[in-house]
């Protein structure tokens, strides 16, 4: 039997390829993830625990920041004269780092990097853990010079001697390049500028006694556990937040890891499409195998071969099939892993492919992921095949099998898509978002699984109206192929699966994406009232200056500062929750359209005032009146009276739980240091709009930072954000229609080879090489349009039914893309016509009499 199965899997190599093909997919997917993941968290690992100080005292952080304020926390710089005084520390810095600020050139653009990573304004304190090292030019020296890492020097063509302008939160001002520094480690990505110390702290933190850190480093023979505890005795255990260098290296990494956790669920997100789409096309290609090799299977029952052993046959084939897939994905993980990397550098991270890390949990887990997906998928056919009985041998026709199997198909698919659908409807009918959505994905589930075991049910119906037209269109050939995809609903069910799986995915999230676009445009159009909006792209704060710019401009008329900030409410039925608030200038009502349960503008942005979503006040024992004790950044509380509460159906999204806000006079007397996150702005009477948008534009060319945004704009920045999502789905398609197109043409070229003999009888009897090839296609075309039907009629239910998910956080517009969905059915069918390419061309080649004596 060991001989027997080895024969039958080299015998097969061919048609196993395209298989094995779904596999290394999946595993590569799976390995790629996790050697870049395991690769950049050790280089990283490496970098932060080489630059941490002995110890690190920094302000004690009492609150996550969802949305950035632009706000720095700081400490006194004296503290690192008291830290260098305690026993056991050899010497202690004032340090400063100061995230946001943007930096351009005598053109007005700017030379920090575009791809999201931070510009930092620092001092420089070179020690031996700094990393990166003088290579050029000197030490910055006073208030004019700067010093810039030699990555953006590159990048950016900037010399030594050139001038340079810093935006900060005190203000801008002009600088000098005088040196240039390179990294001895991995450059994070970000563009580095480098001050004195005393030009820092005055420059970038508005206070020549502040400082954001104080580094300490440890006298020989002193632990840095032993001389945090003293510094802390020394400064205040209760103060700040003292950190030995293991402890910073742990939380710079914990600050990494969130975007380290998108690349690598991304990256698993594609390895589950593929091991789901993947799963199909084993069953299929396996089953498909197994009814041509009934004859064969026969012999070996009538020679002696027991059902166990037929079945670990098949099963061992699987594995082989298995063991081959995964060792070629480990092989592709790798290369996909360094293809990462190198796009990593493209954009400014640079990891260097030699510090590739495989740790043993890779292999394991390719291997895990390749042999369990073969395995799993060939059970169902390898038990199928030990039914195979000896009488089978004598027979010339593959056993169909298409009795009781289908009606057992029919009561599971009832059964479960009625649960399904209980789920979903459970979905659209809940009140409660966590409810709501953890019934939404029941229902995915259950209604996806109810579809893959009913849809051979669904072929004959489906497939005679989507091939109504193929008799008249193409004659006789149109109704062969035609009644071809009707021949085996379920090898035709389980071909159109995987294609099905990718379309349901991108139907459903195109509705999501199209009803949140509607919903955030409705939105904006009932809110927003102001002319124009200034503000930077990626939502990052910008100085005060640029507000009084705008408001010297001539033509403009009225000015509303906008900041945000994080806080914690603590709430009248006892719970505390940590959200994004906004403050506002006066005058709100005069650029936005707020609609009010109770109380107005005035009474929400007065002293010591907040304003509330009427829901959430009401899920929380809110009334206007009631007080609510409000935490924010950097420790200060306040007692705030609730003196107004909204009634927007607004979207909360970007952690804005609760649509809380109060005046910008309240916010800057708990948290000043904030900086401006929008400036509405209207014309002045008289002033034509577009002649005062020249004018703003031209006054914030030295900023290029921000831009002006009319109504329209501001839709499209919104739209923008929500289609990156729908780009990662249409990734997800890509690779689901891939596998889905090896599945299609793996059925093809197997029932080419099934009906070999049919096939040189038909050419026999007049059949043209071209008209064969048309039946092929058309047989292709119309299993492809069947699995994009199934697809998007399963995705337009999940996408109604997450639209619903939406509503319960004020996403309240259903819009179905039309034109997407009726493209995606176009898209199937050509689809269909390039994997029936090979296979066409296969059949048509076939020698005539060689078919029709072919056994």
């Amino acid at each position: 039997m060991l001989k027997a199965t080895l024969r039958s899997f080299l015998a097969h190599k061919g048609r196993l390829l395209l298989s094995a093909l779904a596999v290394l997919l999946s595993v590569a997917f799976v390995a790629g993830s996790l050697i870049f993941s395991d690769t950049v968290s050790r280089t990283f690992d490496r970098l932060f625990a080489s630059t941490a100080a002995d110890v690190t005292v920094s302000p004690r952080e009492n609150l996550d920041e969802a949305l950035p304020s632009g706000f720095t926390p700081t400490l006194p710089a004296s503290l690192a004269e008291r830290a260098a005084r305690v026993p056991g520390a050899e010497a202690a810095r004032a340090d400063v780092d100061v995230e946001g600020i943007t930096v351009v050139d005598r053109d007005n653009e700017s030379v920090g990097p575009t791809t999201g990573a931070p510009t930092m304004g620092t001092d420089w304190n070179p020690t031996e853990r700094s990393p990166v090292e003088l290579t050029s030019g000197h030490a910055p020296e006073g208030p004019g010079q700067v010093m810039i890492d030699a990555d953006t020097a590159d990048s950016k063509d900037v010399e030594i001697g050139d001038p340079l302008t810093v935006i900060a939160a005190p203000g801008s001002f002009d600088v000098e390049v005088v040196g240039i520094a390179t990294f001895t480690t991995t450059n994070p990505g970000a563009a580095l500028v480098f001050f004195d110390t005393a030009t820092a702290q005055t420059k970038l933190l508005g206070d020549p006694d502040a400082a954001t850190a104080i580094t300490v480093d440890a006298a020989e023979g002193v632990s840095d556990a032993q001389l945090k505890q003293r510094v802390a005795a020394a400064l205040g255990a209760d103060a700040y937040d003292f950190r030995t260098a293991d402890e910073q290296a742990e939380s710079d990494v914990e600050q990494l890891g969130g975007f380290l956790d998108v690349i690598k669920y991304v990256m698993l997100g594609f390895a589950g499409v593929a091991v789901l789409v993947g799963v199909f096309l084993i069953v299929n290609t396996f089953s498909m195998l197994i009814a041509q090799r009934t004859r064969e299977l026969g012999l070996l029952r009538a020679l002696g071969a027991d059902r166990r052993q037929v079945r670990r046959s098949v099963l061992l084939e699987a594995l082989l099939l298995g063991l081959v897939g995964s060792s070629l994905g480990l092989a592709g993980g790798i290369g996909l892993a360094v293809a990462l990397i190198e796009l990593m550098g493209l954009l400014g991270m640079n990891i260097r492919s030699a510090d590739m890390v495989i740790g043993w949990a890779t292999p394991v887990s390719a291997y895990a992921v390749g042999l369990g997906v073969t395995f799993v998928a060939a059970y169902l056919p390898a038990r199928r095949a030990a039914t195979v009985s000896p009488m089978a041998a004598l027979s010339d026709a593959e056993i169909a099998g298409v009795g009781r199997p289908l009606k057992v198909r029919a009561a599971v698919g009832a059964v479960v898509g009625a649960l399904g659908a209980a789920a979903l409807v459970g979905c659209a009918t809940s009140t409660s978002t966590s409810s709501s959505a953890s019934l939404l994905g029941l229902g995915v589930v259950l209604t996806l699984v109810a579809t893959v075991i009913a849809g051979p049910l669904l072929v004959r119906p489906v497939i005679r109206v989507l091939g109504g037209a193929f008799p008249a269109l193409f004659g006789p050939v149109g109704r062969m192929s035609q009644r071809n995809a009707l021949r085996n609903p379920r090898r035709t069910g389980a071909t159109a699966a995987a294609l099905m799986v990718g379309l349901a995915l991108v139907g459903g999230m195109s509705v999501a994406s199209a009803s949140m676009t509607k919903s955030f445009d409705e939105q904006i159009d009932q809110t927003l009232g102001a002319d124009f909006v200034v503000q930077n792209t990626n939502f990052v704060p910008f100085p005060r200056e640029i507000t009084e710019r705008i408001r010297a401009t001539e033509g403009v008329g009225l000015v509303v500062r906008s900041q945000l900030t994080t806080i914690a409410a603590g709430l009248p039925d006892g719970e505390r929750v940590e959200t994004t608030a906004a403050g506002y200038g006066e005058r709100l009502d005069d650029v936005a359209n707020i609609t009010y349960a109770q109380g107005d503008t005035a009474a929400a942005l007065a002293p010591d005032r907040m304003a509330m979503d009427r829901d959430f006040a009401r899920e929380h024992g809110v009334r206007v009146g009631s007080t609510v004790a409000v935490e924010f950044r950097g420790g200060r509380t306040a007692e705030l009276t609730v003196g107004a509460l909204t009634d927007q159906e607004s979207a909360d999204g970007f952690g804005t739980q609760g649509g809380m806000y109060f005046g910008l006079e309240t916010l800057e007397r708990y948290a000043p240091g904030g900086q401006e996150s929008a400036v509405y702005v209207n014309a002045a009477a008289g002033t034509d709009a577009d002649e005062l948008r020249a004018d703003l534009e031209r006054t914030l060319e030295p900023y290029p930072q921000v831009q002006v945004r009319d109504l329209a704009d501001y839709k499209e920045l919104v739209r923008d954000q929500i289609a990156v999502l729908l780009y990662l789905v249409y990734a997800l398609l890509g690779l689901a229609i891939v596998i889905a197109v090896l599945g299609v043409v793996n059925t093809l070229a197997l029932s080419v080879v099934e009906r070999t003999r049919e096939i040189g009888l038909l050419r026999a009897i007049g059949l043209s090489r071209v008209q064969l090839r048309r039946m092929i296609r058309l047989e292709s075309v119309v299993i492809a349009v069947f699995g994009a039907v199934l697809g998007l009629a399963l995705g337009l239910v999940w996408g109604v039914c997450t639209q619903q998910v939406l509503a319960l956080q004020g996403m309240t517009a259903l819009a179905i893309p039309w034109g997407t969905l009726v493209a995606v059915v176009i898209g199937s069918a050509v689809v269909g016509i390039v994997a029936a390419l090979l296979p066409a061309l296969r059949a048509s080649r076939m020698n005539v009499l060689a078919a029709i004596a072919h056994d």
